[in-house]
């Protein structure tokens, strides 16, 4: 155990973030360089070992935490390191991007603050890599079997570094024209700065990773033909078709998916354009969804320099604390401050839109909208809250249906779907094409990025064992595990 009492002696202190005015100027991530280093090892301190970690079955990596918590109280970084690298392969990414079930599994969180278990995450791995921890780890012997991976996205990295270290030979094929999937394109760079992707696939690369961008499968290369190229296929294409809001005025210009926005202005921090050829400078910005990939659109608006900046969720403001009706260790719904948020703009809940108006042009000008209620476990208008509000640039951030059929992936490999639109897989993560394997948002429908890397490592399982007969390699979950809430 780190120390007997922290959890009684210490509070719980998180990462500090620079100031509003100063980080809406700049891209950069919203936390101040270095702030955690100097109190990390007291919050790992915090950590009471419990006999029974339950932050383990929030995570589903299987993370080692109390033990690299304890390595972090001593200030053992390498052992720390290695702890946090046995269960997750890019602890750098879920340090920053997770929502932390693990956190809200944690024993001390039945009474007081939880651990800062992300904070203490993050410090690790971002120490590791300062100090040179971090290298590659290539086979000792290639098996001679090659596996394509198609999807760059967590689950398909996962899945690829796994399978590489295995001694397999594997290419990664990408259809965006740089890898990192949604990390690459759908995070912004204030949340997650772009170098902590690059360094990983220069890492892969020296393990003996190939990668391919801007080659789709299904279009740019038949997925039969590819299948009989490779021994073995693991998909992690994701579950990228935007949920749409079919509403009259819907066809006005100036309302786009969210994953239309985001990776223009991305893509101006790659390099690619000055300014993004979509832009909410000026604009009355209104996002409809109230999730991380809202947030992130907000956080985008207020970078460009929106004139406002409107949220809308249909589903009633969460509660602050927890509910009685979402238990320990269930990860609860709660109202969520995210960076994005505290920078400005208007949270409005429990809303439906009901169509868009527009210009003679052809140009979003006013968003209409109802306030609505649930009765009788149905949702129901309330008469007379009608009203509208200047929209002169809507995005779209309301989820995902499932994965994408519209570029010939799934009918060139024959694969049999499930009744939510995803890549049915069986116990292995194999699909009913042999040889054929499925992780991440393809499978099993959009999730976190924690779940996307466990099942890219299980998947990497089944692979393995497919190709060589057995697999020491671990599968931290199984196809049908879900995450444990209410």
């Amino acid at each position: 155990m780190a120390d007997p009492k922290g959890f009684l002696t210490t509070g719980r202190e998180v990462a500090k973030t620079r100031p509003v005015a100063e980080r809406v100027k700049d891209w950069n991530e919203v936390y101040v360089p270095g702030s955690l280093l100097p109190i990390i090892s007291k919050q790992a301190g915090r950590c009471m070992d419990c006999g029974i970690p339950f932050c383990h079955n929030g995570c589903p990596l299987g993370n080692l935490i109390p033990e690299w918590n304890d390595y972090a109280y001593r200030e053992d970084w390498s052992a720390a390191s290695e702890r946090l690298h046995a269960t997750n392969n890019f602890p750098e990414f879920t340090g920053r991007l997770c929502p932390a079930p693990c956190e809200s599994a944690c024993v001390l969180g039945i009474n007081q603050p939880a651990v800062t278990i992300k904070n203490v995450e993050v410090s690790i791995i971002d120490k590791a890599w300062d100090s040179g921890d971090v290298t590659p780890q290539p086979p000792e012997r290639l098996s001679g079997k090659t596996v394509a991976v198609i999807g760059s996205g967590p689950a398909g990295l996962a899945a690829a570094q796994q399978l590489t270290r295995a001694g397999h030979t594997v290419a990664v094929y990408e259809r965006a024209d740089r890898i990192g999937g949604l990390l690459r394109y759908g995070i912004p760079e204030f949340k997650m700065e772009k170098v902590h992707i690059n360094r990983r696939i220069e890492q892969m690369r020296a393990e003996g990773t190939k990668f391919r961008t801007e080659v789709e499968i299904g279009r740019d290369i038949d997925a039969a033909k590819l299948r009989k190229r490779y021994d073995a296929v693991v998909i992690a294409a994701g579950a990228t078709v935007s949920r749409d809001l079919p509403v009259p005025g819907r066809e006005l210009n100036g309302i786009h998916f969210a994953m239309e926005y985001l990776p223009l202005a991305n893509k101006v921090q790659e390099g690619d354009f000055v300014a993004p050829p979509l832009t909410a400078e000026g604009k009355h910005v209104v996002v409809i969804g109230g999730g991380d990939t809202g947030a992130d659109c907000v956080g985008t608006a207020h970078r460009q320099g929106a004139a406002s900046v409107t949220q809308l969720e249909i589903m009633p403001r969460p509660s602050e604390d927890r509910p009685t009706g979402q238990p320990w260790p269930t990860f609860p719904m709660l109202y969520k401050v995210t960076s994005a948020h505290e920078e400005g703009g208007e949270r409005v809940y429990s809303v439906s839109t009901t169509h868009f108006e527009g210009d003679e042009d052809g140009n979003v000008q006013f968003l209409h909208l109802v306030e609505v209620e649930f009765t009788d476990g149905k949702l129901n208008r309330k008469p007379g809250t009608e009203r509208k509000i200047p929209a002169q640039l809507v995005t779209l951030a309301m989820g995902f249906t499932g994965t994408d059929q519209s570029n010939g992936l799934v009918a060139q490999f024959g694969l049999k779907l499930d009744e939510r639109g995803n890549v049915a897989r069986d116990a292995d993560f194999a699909t009913n094409v042999d040889g054929v394997y499925v992780a991440g948002d393809a499978g099993r429908g959009q999730s976190l990025i924690v779940w996307a890397i466990a099942e890219g490592r299980s998947a990497a399982r089944g692979v393995d064992r497919y190709l060589t007969g057995r697999s020491a390699l671990p599968a931290p979950i199984r196809p049908t595990d879900r995450a444990l809430t209410v």
